[in-house]
C-alpha cells in the first residue's frame, strides 16, 4: 500500500514536472515571436547601381527594439529597386540606399541630385598610383602658365577643386575594395560649375589628383606654385629711373648792329654790318 502510494505521488510530480516544461517552453516562444520581427536583408554582396531582385534578398527575424529605419519586412517592395551605395551579405537593405523608383541602374543610379560625373584621362602618376578608388575623395591641380603670350616662364601649379567624389575608375564602381588600380580614366562627381571648371583646366594646362583623407572638410587657400617660389629664388624689381631735371633754355636776344658801310659795286648797292 505505501509502495503504490509513493508511485503514484512520483508520477503525479513527473506530470507537473513536464506540464511545467511544456508551459515554460511555449511561453519562451510566444515572447520571442512577439520580440522579434521581419527585415530585409542582401542574401550575397549587391554592387552600387545593381537592380536588386527577389533571389539577392531574403527575410530574417530582427528583434523588435532595435529595427533599422527605413528596413524593409517584404522584398517585394525592392524588386527592380537600384542601389546607389554597395550592401553586404546579411546587410539591411535600407531606404536610404536605394535610389528613387524608376530609376534604370548604372553610373547614372549613383549620381546625386543636382551633380554631375565628369571623367579625366589619367595615368599611374596622375591617378595617385591607383589609390583613387570609387568613394574617395581628391583634389584636382592644374599646371599652367599664368600667361601664354608673357616671354618669361610663368608656369604655375595651382589647386583649383577640393574634395572631389570619385564615383568609378575605368568601368568599375564598386567601392568595397581597397587595391590599388591603375587605369587610364577616372569618373568624378561635380556640380554644373566644377565641370565647366574642369573641362576648361585640362584645355589649358595638365591634370594631377591629390588624395586626400575622406573625413577632413577643412578646405585650403594657397596663393599656387611658380617657378620663384619652387627654387626660391627672390624676386627683383626694377627701382624706378628718376625723372630728368628739366633743361633751362636761355633766350639770348639779338643785338642789331652798330657799324655799317654802303658799298656800291656797280650797279649794285649792298650793305655790310660789323
Amino acid at each position: 500500500m505505501k509502495n503504490s502510494r509513493a508511485v503514484f505521488m512520483l508520477l503525479i510530480a513527473t506530470a507537473a514536472g513536464l506540464a511545467a516544461v511544456v508551459f515554460g517552453s511555449r511561453w519562451m516562444v510566444s515572447q520571442t515571436t512577439s520580440t522579434n520581427a521581419h527585415v530585409v536583408v542582401a542574401s550575397s554582396d549587391i554592387n552600387l547601381g545593381q537592380r536588386v531582385t527577389p533571389d539577392l534578398l531574403k527575410v530574417v527575424d530582427w528583434p523588435s527594439t532595435s529595427v533599422p529605419p527605413g528596413s524593409f519586412s517584404d522584398p517585394q517592395k525592392l524588386d527592380g529597386r537600384v542601389l546607389k551605395e554597395s550592401a553586404l551579405r546579411g546587410e539591411p537593405v535600407l531606404a536610404s540606399k536605394l535610389s528613387p523608383v524608376g530609376t534604370l541602374g548604372g553610373l547614372s543610379a549613383v549620381i546625386n541630385e543636382g551633380k554631375r560625373a565628369i571623367t579625366v584621362r589619367v595615368n599611374d602618376v596622375i591617378g595617385v598610383a591607383g589609390f583613387a578608388l570609387p568613394g574617395n575623395y581628391v583634389d584636382i591641380i592644374v599646371n599652367t602658365q599664368k600667361d601664354p603670350n608673357a616671354t618669361r616662364d610663368q608656369h604655375i601649379s595651382k589647386i583649383v577643386l577640393e574634395k572631389i567624389l570619385v564615383l568609378a575608375v575605368a568601368q568599375e564602381v564598386g567601392r568595397d575594395e581597397t587595391r590599388p588600380k591603375v587605369v587610364d580614366a577616372v569618373t568624378l562627381e561635380v556640380t554644373p560649375d566644377q565641370a565647366e571648371t574642369i573641362d576648361l583646366a585640362r584645355s589649358i594646362g595638365t591634370l594631377s589628383l591629390v588624395l586626400r583623407n575622406q573625413v577632413d572638410p577643412q578646405a585650403t587657400t594657397t596663393a599656387g606654385a611658380t617657378r620663384n617660389t619652387l627654387l626660391n629664388t627672390p624676386v627683383v624689381i626694377a627701382a624706378a629711373s628718376e625723372p630728368e631735371a628739366p633743361r633751362v633754355i636761355r633766350r639770348v636776344a639779338a643785338h642789331a648792329p652798330s657799324n655799317c658801310v654802303r658799298v656800291i659795286t656797280g650797279s649794285e648797292k649792298g650793305q655790310e654790318c660789323f
